[in-house]
């Protein structure tokens, strides 16, 4: 079996059992993150992480998660066949229409294996025209980051670090997911008790 169809296969097992999780959280405090509420499912990393700089697809040739450095990004994983990103992309082209600048982005990563052009064609069809097209067919950023489930969204802050993840789809626009960003952005994220839905 190549590494590509594990790296599928483990994709899969943990699409299943990050659903079950993602139904199952409870909006809670991360004590570690200076006491930040989080929305359901969202793990902060404590220290917050290096992000590995590796290269990956864009539309106008290639780019790296350096060329980010500088900004807050929401880093998503996600896939055309992936049925809970179907549903979390709007969302993520909502944020980036709202908060997308100088300061922030939404890279959203698809791990689709069958070119850009599969990647065009599922933005145009789902009206999708704030967020710029990414693609890691050989899933080497997913590899290096952990990703084992989509979608799977890592916040990186401006110094390159990964501030925590959401493993499951979520609404990236709903106020639990922007009060966090925009804490990003001004320092301290900062959450009230609402959800991420």
């Amino acid at each position: 079996m190549s590494n590509f169809a594990v790296f599928v296969a483990r994709l899969a097992v943990a699409a299943i059992v990050t659903a079950f999780a993602a139904q199952s959280s409870v909006a809670g405090t991360d004590a570690a993150a200076g006491g930040a509420a989080a929305p359901p499912g969202f793990a902060f990393a404590t220290p917050p992480q290096a992000v590995p700089d590796e290269s990956f697809q864009s539309a106008d040739g290639e780019t790296s998660l350096a060329a980010f450095r500088g900004k807050v990004v929401v880093l998503n994983f996600w896939a055309t066949w992936c049925a809970p990103c179907v549903r979390e992309m709007p969302s993520l082209d909502r944020l980036q229409a709202m908060l997308g600048g100088d300061d922030f982005a939404v890279v959203a990563l698809s791990e689709d294996r069958g070119g850009m052009p599969l990647v065009v064609r599922f933005y145009e069809k789902y009206g999708l025209e704030n967020l710029a097209r990414y693609l890691d067919p050989q899933g080497r950023v997913a590899a290096l980051l952990g990703v084992v489930g989509m979608p799977t969204t890592v916040v990186i802050d401006r110094e390159g670090r990964e501030i925590g993840r959401l493993v499951g789809p979520a609404e990236w626009d709903s106020p639990a997911a922007l009060a966090l960003i925009r804490g990003l952005l001004g320092g301290e994220p900062k959450l009230d008790s609402a959800a991420v839905d």
